[in-house]
């Protein structure tokens, strides 16, 4: 069930960051992991904690990347 209950916690976080200021994102990821906390195990949150940040530290990592177009 825990593992569930992270994964949700990732994808929560994921959109938050493609769709929230910095500010706004950071908030929030900080509310997740508070109530994460109190639910999963040491290790699953201590993924989550290195997930978060790593979103946190990458600005770019969910931008929208324009696709190259080949005209012949």
């Amino acid at each position: 069930m825990t593992i569930q209950i992270l994964k949700a916690c990732k994808e929560l976080i994921e959109d938050a960051k493609k769709s929230c200021a910095d500010l706004v994102f950071k908030e929030f990821s900080l509310n997740v992991l508070s109530n994460a906390y109190n639910i999963l195990n040491d290790t699953e949150f201590n993924q989550l904690v290195v997930f978060t940040s790593e979103l946190i530290a990458d600005k770019n990592v969910l931008e929208f990347q324009p696709q190259l177009v080949v005209q012949s």
